[in-house]
């Protein structure tokens, strides 16, 4: 009942920009730093986003003299403005990287944000990861009001095997009107059917277009501080981004 409408299987030489952009979304500085004190400036350079046999590769590396004292370069695409979507089924083949401070993520943010500021207009996280916890993969929603009252709601997933380091795995979300589902390597890991939003009725705010975010973090609130023992260059290996939908 699925059909691909939008997908990338990163086999050109470059990135393919028709599909991406490599600046921020929302015009924000690139050392941002995701209001959670990540370490990274993010670069449109070779050195943190490459096409290298098929796969889509973002390296973070130390680097020193940065903006807003940044200490590491890494890579980021995103998809607003040339792949927009409201509902379907995304999924994507990734290689993630071990160790301690890395925070690889795919995910979805809002086009217009019609309901308001974050979280109030939404995020869908398909998989985020964290690089000391190489078992285990989150998928999570983000919405109800503009922060400090915004909501989230999702749960980990752990490898039953090996970890998420080792080799690809197909990581998939299908979004539907009054459903979310996740899936890794086909199998589907947990649903959330309830959510809200302090500018709309249900389902608000998850009923408006949504583009997609690779991006390969370093620190944050939620990667934690970069271990002694992380080896960098950190890589996020993608082999390719597909949507369906019905």
């Amino acid at each position: 009942t699925w059909r691909l409408v939008w997908s990338d299987e990163f086999s050109a030489s470059v990135l393919d920009t028709k599909k991406w952009n490599t600046t921020d979304s929302y015009n924000r500085p690139q050392c941002f730093g995701g209001y959670n004190d990540e370490q990274q400036c993010y670069t449109s350079s070779p050195n943190n986003i490459s096409i290298v046999n098929g796969n889509l590769v973002l390296t973070a590396r130390p680097e020193s003299g940065l903006n807003e004292g940044r200490t590491y370069t890494s890579g980021r695409i995103q998809s607003a403005g040339k792949g927009d979507f409201i509902y379907g089924k995304f999924e994507a083949r990734i290689k993630l990287p071990v160790g301690q401070g890395s925070w690889p993520a795919f995910w979805m943010l809002p086009s217009e944000e019609k309901y308001g500021g974050w979280a109030a207009s939404g995020e869908i996280d398909i998989m985020e990861f964290k690089g000391h916890e190489p078992e285990q993969v989150h998928g999570t929603l983000h919405y109800g009001a503009p922060w400090p009252k915004n909501i989230y709601k999702g749960k980990p997933y752990r490898l039953p095997k090996g970890d998420f380091t080792d080799g690809f795995h197909v990581f998939a979300l299908e979004w539907e009107r009054d459903a979310f589902r996740w899936f890794v390597d086909g199998v589907q890991v947990q649903e959330q059917k309830e959510w809200s939003s302090s500018g709309g009725p249900f389902p608000a705010p998850f009923d408006q277009k949504y583009f997609l975010v690779l991006n390969l973090a370093v620190g944050g609130g939620f990667g934690g501080p970069v271990g002694a023992d992380t080896r960098f260059p950190a890589q996020f290996k993608v082999d390719y981004v597909r949507v369906l939908q019905r």
